[in-house]
Formats: C-alpha cells, sequence, structure tokens
C-alpha cells in the first residue's frame, strides 16, 4: 500500500470516531492513533494530521456542498463510511493547500469506499466526487452542486478502527 494511501485510511478511521462520537477526543490521542497506525513515521503523521484537522476545520463548507451535491441523499442518511471518505475527498478537491491531482483524489477515496464500505460504495463516491471535482473546475452551478466560495466556514473534533462494511445498503442508495 502506497504509503499516502496509508494515512488516508489513518485520516477515514479518525473521522469515523469524530462523525461517529459526540465527545471530543483529546488531541493526543489522536496523535498517538495516527503514530501507531504510520509505524511512527513523522512526515505520514503530519500529513495524515493535516487532512484530518482540514476536514474538521472546513466541515461546515463541505457538509452542504456534499447535501447539494449528493441528490436525494441527506448526509445522516448516508452510510458513515462513505459520508467520511467523501469528506476526505471534498476537503482535498476544494480545500487543501497541498492541492493533489483530482484523478489522485478520486481514485483514492473509491479505494478507501471499497475497502471499507459497502458494494455500492465506489460507484456512489465516484459519483458524488465527480460532481465535487466540476464545481471545482467551475462547470456545475448551485443547482447541480454548490459554489464553495459561497459557503461558510466553521470546526468540528476525534479513534476507532474501521472494518469493512457489511451493512444492507440504503434503498434511496441508487
Amino acid at each position: 500500500m502506497l504509503r499516502r494511501s496509508r494515512a488516508r485510511e489513518v485520516v477515514l478511521q479518525l473521522l469515523f470516531q469524530w462523525d461517529q462520537n459526540p465527545t471530543p477526543t483529546p488531541r493526543a490521542a489522536l496523535v498517538e492513533f495516527a503514530r501507531e497506525r504510520l509505524l511512527g513515521n513523522e512526515t505520514l503523521v503530519v500529513y495524515a494530521l493535516g487532512l484530518f484537522d482540514g476536514v474538521v476545520t472546513h466541515r461546515d463548507r463541505i457538509d452542504p456542498i456534499l447535501s447539494q451535491t449528493a441528490t436525494n441523499w441527506r448526509l445522516s442518511r448516508m452510510m458513515p463510511v462513505d459520508r467520511n471518505v467523501l469528506r476526505l475527498g471534498t476537503y482535498e478537491l476544494l480545500f487543501d493547500p497541498q492541492g493533489q491531482p483530482v484523478e489522485v483524489v478520486i481514485n483514492e477515496a473509491i479505494e478507501l469506499s471499497r475497502r471499507f464500505g459497502t458494494e455500492e460504495s465506489p460507484a456512489f463516491v465516484n459519483g458524488i466526487l465527480d460532481k465535487v471535482a466540476q464545481l471545482k473546475a467551475g462547470r456545475t452551478t448551485a443547482s447541480g452542486g454548490a459554489n464553495p466560495a459561497t459557503i461558510a466556514e466553521a470546526p468540528g473534533t476525534a479513534p476507532t478502527v474501521l472494518e469493512p462494511a457489511s451493512h444492507p445498503p440504503d434503498p434511496a442508495h441508487s
């Protein structure tokens, strides 16, 4: 597994914990979790925590974009893995100062959803992130998504190991 791919996997685990746990996890625990899973590679730990912090910081901008882009889907009805893969991918596409290529971001998100999501997750994630990428390119208006420059900003917070999902698909997940 590529090193940055492994870091994104750790970020997904952190985001899953943060999304599912109403009690914020202390920063020291997040750092320790990342260090353990990334075998003490400080470059990858910094990279992973930067992605995590970016998603948490931009959540109030990311979630409305996803809500508008995921036609007929409320975030609360999405599988938690899909929701957090989409948050990570949207952050990387629209807000990450490192500016990864669109193809890399979408492929990495598809692989995360393939590994931890349902059978339908890769296609679902691909479709939504493709729309988000179109927003970035300026090819979509608010009716097909949201203009990321017009959405407000805000914070959030918190480690559980994800296992591949075996949840039944949501009937609206088509």
